[in-house]
């Protein structure tokens, strides 16, 4: 009988073999490791380490009207190892920082809940934890992407994805080749990571890409073929898309140049994934030029389509205060204020003192939206910008 060992498998950390990097992982790399040795330089120099983060407030936040798209300030937030009210902070952002350079040398990727636990422990020696939650250890991974430029991507992290495209596209998802007009009722599902490290556009003959805002839209569009009747490829982000359905969106539009249609919820939550897939997320400023599109359009749902579909009252939704709110507000953001087109349209449905949604064009009839609708506002070149 073979002797049992007493050494538990949990006494030694597994080791992971290297594995070679790609270009981006290398810069991503040198960038992590770039951060760690100022530290070191600076405490061999019997000087006290930090950490300099650019800020993340909206204070340092502006509108850049010449690229289109907002984008943060050079304000930044001096981390100290040695302030008590900083350092724990600072040992979390070196946390992070290790745990993602050891996702690349192992090319692995994990998402933003398993990197909390891969750095979640009971700090030696007292009861102290290094993440007493989940939203913090978020936190301090986009403080790590902005104080290295990089993508959370970029870091081989990634979060839930959403998200669904179909059309004559044929792109390369790790070495899969996928033709995503061959993709059946589900689509194509729009993974977090998108980089071009991961997926390749092989072939494309769309002319223009529809993005809509819920999956429910997209599978009526999907359903009636509407792709194919307008070579086009179909998006959605389950509502507010996630950065993963950004970047896809972005590159499509740089890489293929093909134009983006938003049709979206005539509410002021549609308008402000609108803003964001425009102008880019006032939170995620740091991101904007690499996911914002400022050529996108807006192409409905319209506040004047009460009327000029004829639709019955019994479609509208009423306006609520949060509602009336949140529209003034989008209605001050920088890049709508000068804009008359826009500014006339969340007034009218102020003054309409409802929303409607999408979905209420199928009381006109089952396809109205993507046989009569969008076609007409296709026809017509009917959006705003």
């Amino acid at each position: 009988m073979a002797k049992r060992s007493s050494r538990r498998a949990t006494d030694e950390p597994s080791k992971t073999k290297a594995v070679p990097l790609n270009d981006r992982d290398k810069k991503t790399m040198g960038q992590l490791v770039g951060m760690a040795d100022v530290v070191a330089t600076t405490a061999a120099k019997k000087r006290e380490p930090h950490l300099d983060i650019p800020a993340r407030a909206l204070s340092n936040v502006r509108y850049n009207k010449s690229k289109g798209f907002v984008e943060m300030g050079s304000n930044t937030n001096r981390r100290q190892l040695f302030n008590l009210s900083q350092a724990k902070a600072y040992m979390q952002t070196m946390l992070v920082a290790s745990g993602c350079k050891q996702l690349i040398e192992q090319g692995k990727t994990t998402s933003l809940r398993g990197l909390y636990y891969l750095m979640k422990h009971t700090i030696e020696g007292v009861k102290e934890e290094t993440f007493n939650d989940q939203p913090e250890s978020d936190t301090i991974i986009e403080d790590v992407e902005v104080a290295i430029d990089a993508l959370r991507e970029e870091l081989h992290l990634y979060a839930e994805k959403r998200g669904d495209m179909v059309g004559p596209i044929t792109l390369i998802d790790k070495g899969d080749e996928i033709d995503c007009s061959r993709m059946g009722s589900g689509g194509y599902s729009i993974p977090s990571i998108v980089e071009p490290e991961v997926i390749q556009f092989k072939k494309c003959d769309a002319k223009f890409i529809l993005h809509v805002e819920k999956g429910t839209v997209w599978q009526r569009f999907n359903e009636d073929k509407f792709w194919r009747k307008h070579n086009c490829l179909l998006t959605h982000g389950a509502g507010q898309p996630t950065r993963g359905v950004r970047r896809m969106l972005y590159r499509l539009h740089n890489e293929l140049k093909l134009p983006i249609y938003c049709l979206l919820d005539n509410d002021p939550w549609g308008y402000y994934i609108y803003s964001v897939l425009k102008q880019g997320s006032i939170n995620l400023a740091f991101e904007s030029k690499r996911m914002a599109i400022p050529e996108a359009r807006y192409l409905g749902l319209r506040s004047i389509d009460f009327e000029r579909c004829q639709l019955s009252n019994s479609v509208k939704i009423n306006l609520n205060d949060n509602d009336r709110k949140r529209a003034r507000q989008i209605a001050e953001y920088p890049w709508f204020v000068g804009k008359k087109s826009w500014q006339k349209e969340i007034e009218r449905m102020l003054s309409n003192g409802f929303k409607l949604e999408v979905e209420s064009l199928i009381s006109k009839n089952i396809s109205y939206v993507s046989e009569e609708y969008v076609p007409a506002r296709l026809a017509e070149q009917d959006w705003l910008d």
